[in-house]
């Protein structure tokens, strides 16, 4: 597949995201099925509700767990322990839920949500921070109400990053979280820097996920590409350049909307950098909508950003292919969330599991490791835990038309072949009670918008989110 990339070093024209193009040169594959073998997991633990996770200090993983979230030992990845688990999180009467998301540094931990735009003006909108120091007894301290759903954060020192989409804007919001009062100091606004993509569908143009090393921010805008910015000031963070895999006028020209967001191109969903913050990685979270090449699930694009203004396209990882690739269909084999440590990348691809590849050589990536298991997982993120022994990944229940269970899993940290893989080809058991073609089955229809690939909630019990609107993930947003 080839695919053209536009960037823009900033200073002269602010985010001119359709400017002059590059031809990225053919990808090399990576998606050959294993030999057998005799890789893997080390361990599970249930985790229900499970979504994003992180690693602290002391090898401790925190997992967003929806309506709340688990601490888990993994010291012994044999044997991985929930050490603590906090639900049904409260702030001032109104329920902190749809948690999918959170960010740890230190001995700080933040918990956000909720992560879809609300459907109840009951919820509280914002974060709460805890003291970790004691991972095992979490202490809250603090809580913000943002007025705002936050469907992802980032959490660097005393700084946090939060994203913020609304119908009317797609922003960058920075809080100092480092004293006794949490306070906002500073934001950034896409639409300040090209008004042009006010045009386009605010899911168009979701300011997905945030990622900051040493003072730059890394911002996936779904079709409007990935942003780098200097937040070294956070009261005035400054553009450095951009990338992007569409531009604006390719976005207007689309007739449904719906293609532009669940499709390729554009979809910039996750993005990380390995330690040097020499290599960027772009995640593209997409299905197949039956439109123009490129119709496929979402893979992983590697850019050279050692010299963070002019981000060079080095190579490329594409998704595992499977029969139905279609949102409704459940067998979902995209690109989810990643990180980057010392030369390898550790990935998530849903149903199409975990991936190691050595990316010492970005123009060749070499997959050393897959394993997967489609029946039973479908794979939010993958971590280091202890370079070289082990990575963690969880498992969510959060994919349309399945009856999967959530769970965090350790790895092996070392090249590997699965035995006997379970083929990516849908059988009718994974499918649930529902035909996936079924315009009319298990979706829900509850007025409100939704960001890409998550849909509104579709109720409340116990004063938690429900796990079945998790499951019945459609593509429900309105125009």
């Amino acid at each position: 597949m080839r695919r053209r990339a536009f960037l823009d070093a900033s200073g002269t024209a602010g985010l001119a995201l359709t400017l002059s193009s590059a031809v990225i040169p053919s990808r090399a594959s990576t998606t050959a099925a294993p030999p057998n073998g005799g890789y893997e997991p080390l361990g599970q633990v249930p985790v229900t509700g499970a979504a994003e996770a992180v690693v602290g200090e002391g090898a401790v993983a925190y997992v967003a767990a929806t309506t709340g979230f688990a601490v888990v030992d993994v010291s012994d990845p044999a044997e991985p322990r929930v050490i603590a688990e906090e639900r049904d999180i409260e702030i001032d009467g109104a329920p902190l839920t749809q948690i999918l998301d959170l960010t740890v540094d230190g001995d700080r931990l933040i918990v956000a949500g909720p992560a879809e735009s609300a459907g109840s003006s009951d919820l509280f909108l914002g974060f709460r921070r805890y003291d970790i120091s004691a991972p095992e007894k979490p202490i809250a301290t603090d809580a913000f109400e943002t007025g705002f759903h936050i469907h992802n954060c980032f959490l660097e020192g005393d700084r946090l990053f939060v994203v913020k989409n609304m119908r009317s804007e797609n922003r960058l919001v920075i809080f100092d979280v480092g004293g006794e009062e949490i306070t906002q100091i500073g934001d950034w606004s896409l639409l300040d820097y090209e008004p042009g993509w006010r045009d386009i569908h605010w899911l168009g143009r979701y300011l997905h996920d945030v990622y900051v090393r040493d003072g730059t921010a890394y911002l996936p805008c779904w079709n409007a590409g990935t942003c780098i910015l200097d937040v070294s000031d956070p009261t005035a963070p400054t553009v450095v350049s951009h990338v992007a895999d569409t531009t604006l006028e390719a976005q207007r020209e689309i007739d449904d909307f719906r293609d532009g967001v669940y499709g390729l191109p554009g979809n910039d969903h996750y993005v990380a950098v390995d330690d040097s913050g020499d290599l960027m990685a772009v995640g593209r979270e997409a299905w197949t909508t039956n439109g123009a090449d490129p119709d496929q699930p979402g893979g992983i694009d590697l850019y050279d950003v050692s010299d963070p203004t002019e981000p060079v396209h080095r190579g490329s990882i594409d998704a595992p292919r499977t029969a139905d690739e279609s949102y409704r269909g459940g067998i979902w084999t995209s690109s989810h969330n990643f990180e980057l440590h010392d030369g390898r990348l550790y990935s998530s691809w849903y149903r199409a599991g975990v991936q190691l590849h050595d990316i010492s050589d970005p123009t060749d990536p070499e997959r050393l490791a897959w394993w997967r298991n489609p029946a039973e997982t479908g794979f939010w993120t993958a971590r280091v835990v202890s370079p070289g022994e082990t990575f963690i990944a969880s498992s969510t229940e959060a994919i349309p038309n399945t009856s999967l269970e959530g769970a965090l899993y350790t790895f092996p940290d070392e090249a590997g072949t699965q035995a006997d893989p379970p083929s990516l080809q849908p059988p009718a058991e994974w499918l649930g009670d529902d035909d996936p073609n079924d315009p009319s089955g298990n979706e829900t229809d509850d007025g409100t918008d939704s960001s890409p690939g998550f849909t509104g909630v579709a109720g409340l019990v116990s004063g938690g989110v429900a796990l079945e609107w998790l499951r019945r993930r459609h593509g429900n947003v309105q125009d």
